[in-house]
């Protein structure tokens, strides 16, 4: 980012670094959290007040998020401000939750050479804005398409995250806390950056060349009705994978032709997103049944277990056995667990304990809600 990478430790300590989050209309407040908590953080560990950040709105006033929580922003965007950061926090339906006010006073921002970025889907704010022209930009699968087609200038990639000069952009979720881990990387060096990933309990800081999942159906079953279809014959393919010379032709194109849609859309080669499908499948059988390695290799299109091994390992981080170590022992639904009666169980923890038993429990690695009463270790 610009202005923030020259370690100047006299205009550190003279005054902190000072980033504005400005809360459209049913943000995401997950994402929210994830940007600001890096900051927090930084502070708590350094014993300094290394950031400073404020919540923003249109006009001052209460703005909700998504999830039907309010909150009272700390001031407006016509107010007096002298940020370095401004980050646009947006959410569902952004295509129609955000103002002319807020896109003229992010302009005006531009061309103060205030470094502008967004989280989840608040990109799009800032392309309405033209000030995602010619920069990198990464956005939650739910408006790439959008942001594609609206904002031709844009260098979409399907990335968790971009840090393009004084631009920075990511996906939603917890995504944020890495883009803002890396940032603090840049500019206080590594080991705060991991000290404050160990402090949030985070595994890994991940990379920002490390591509978001993206529901292939949802995103581009209408717009790209070619790709929809030939996703869906590589879905339906998996213990024998299909020859993408076949695929093309099944499909009405030529291999070229599908070669450039995939990395126009999803960024990556059709071979690459084939064999992620496949390898997908391959943790879910881990996970799932008792079949041996070799004969989930043989199942997911591997010719060998050696081969099928060493892809598990490039692409998901660990050994195919790992996956199977994570496995826990799901309770019986027949065993009575004793209750104490000032214990009040809602439907959802009766429904998610009944869940349990059920063979696709625990199959997607995310971050539990953190008020979720059965998360457990979050290892699944």
């Amino acid at each position: 980012m610009t202005g923030s990478t020259d370690g100047d430790a006299v205009g550190q300590a003279a005054r902190p670094y000072r980033v504005g989050f400005l809360l459209i209309e049913n943000y995401t407040l997950m994402a929210l959290a994830s940007g600001i908590e890096p900051l927090r953080m930084a502070n708590q560990l350094t014993g300094s007040e290394l950031y400073t950040w404020q919540l923003l709105s249109a006009d001052g006033q209460p703005v909700n998020a998504s999830d039907g929580v309010t909150l009272m922003p700390d001031a407006a965007v016509g107010d007096s401000h002298d940020f370095d950061l401004v980050l646009v926090v947006a959410g569902i339906d952004v295509t129609q939750s955000f103002s002319s006010g807020e896109v003229s006073w992010l302009r005006s921002l531009g061309r103060k050479q205030v470094a502008l970025g967004a989280l989840c889907t608040g990109a799009y704010v800032l392309a309405s804005a033209g000030l995602l022209d010619d920069y990198g930009c990464s956005a939650h699968w739910e408006c790439l398409a959008a942001l594609q087609e609206g904002f031709p200038r844009v260098h979409c990639n399907n990335r968790l995250f971009t840090i393009d000069r004084d631009r920075m952009t990511c996906t939603g979720g917890e995504v944020p806390l890495h883009m803002m881990l890396h940032l603090l990387c840049r500019r206080h060096g590594q080991p705060l950056a991991d000290a404050i990933s160990d402090m949030f309990v985070c595994e890994r800081i991940r990379e920002d060349s490390e591509q978001q999942p993206v529901p292939l159906r949802h995103q581009l079953a209408v717009a790209q009705p070619k790709l929809a279809e030939v996703a869906q014959l590589m879905e339906a393919n998996i213990e024998e994978p299909i020859e993408l010379r076949e695929l093309a032709q099944l499909a009405g194109i030529s291999r070229r032709q599908l070669e450039r849609l995939f990395f126009k859309h999803l960024g990556c080669t059709p071979s690459r997103y084939y064999l992620k499908l496949r390898l997908d499948r391959a943790r879910r059988l881990l996970k799932q049944t008792s079949c041996s390695i070799v004969e989930i290799a043989s199942m997911c299109g591997f010719v060998s277990a050696t081969h099928f091994s060493r892809c598990y390992r490039k692409y998901m981080g660990a050994p195919p056995r790992s996956a199977r170590a994570n496995v826990r022992t799901a309770p019986s639904l027949n065993q009575s667990t004793p209750v104490q009666a000032f214990e009040l169980r809602s439907p959802a923890s009766e429904a998610l304990q009944r869940a349990r038993a059920e063979p696709t429990f625990g199959v997607f690695t995310y971050t539990p809600v953190p008020d979720d009463p059965d998360s457990g270790s979050g290892t699944g």
